[in-house]
């Protein structure tokens, strides 16, 4: 006996699936991944420090600073000189790559050495009488 031929209108067989699509793209989004992580490690190394207010002043002579806080962890901030401020002081003087407030001289009646990353600077001030 022999089979007889499919009718037209009769569905086929079913395929064997297809191999899994490869990700097109993979070496991209790692890529991508590194430039994102050295942009994040960088923000954090720089930018959170200027965030946070933790960097250092580093004025120039003739700039007006506040300095507030404990002697070992100052604020210091910029501010106009004609501002009517407590603890205001005149840069005279900046000493930099040094601690050594000897540096000064006799430029100045208060001095603050600073540190931020690796610069070191010294600021040599005198209060501004309001």
């Amino acid at each position: 006996m022999t089979t007889p031929p499919a009718a037209p209108d009769q569905p086929l067989a079913p395929a064997e699936p297809a191999e899994p699509a490869k990700k097109k793209g993979g070496w991209v989004k790692k890529i991508l991944g590194v430039v994102v992580a050295i942009v994040v490690a960088l923000a954090a190394k720089f930018g959170i420090g200027y965030i946070s207010g933790d960097i250092p002043v580093h004025a120039e002579a003739g700039d007006c600073v506040t300095v507030t806080g404990p002697d070992n962890d100052p604020t210091v901030e910029t501010q106009d000189c004609s501002a009517k401020k407590a603890d205001l002081y005149k840069v005279v003087k900046v000493v930099n790559g040094t601690f050594d407030v000897e540096k000064c001289g006799n430029s100045g009646e208060v001095f603050l050495a600073q540190q931020w990353d690796r610069e070191k600077f010294v600021l040599c001030m005198n209060p501004v009488k309001n």
